[in-house]
């Protein structure tokens, strides 16, 4: 399946992981920090994907387009 958009937000993270929206904020935190980016950048859908060991095909259908 292919992906429409390269960001990843916190509520495509509550709709893949099924947690809050905080949660997906918090998440994003820690990718951030991981892979040394600034407040202001994005994390994109390749980056989450292997933050959290998941397949890009499992993700793709929770992002809207």
């Amino acid at each position: 399946m292919e992906v429409k958009r390269i960001c990843i937000y916190p509520k495509d993270i509550q709709r893949i992981t099924g947690k809050s929206e905080r949660y997906g904020r918090l998440l994003l935190a820690k990718i951030k920090e991981r892979n040394k980016k600034e407040e202001h950048q994005f994390v994109t859908v390749d980056e989450f994907c292997r933050y959290t060991g998941l397949e890009i095909d499992q993700v793709a259908p929770f992002i809207a387009g």
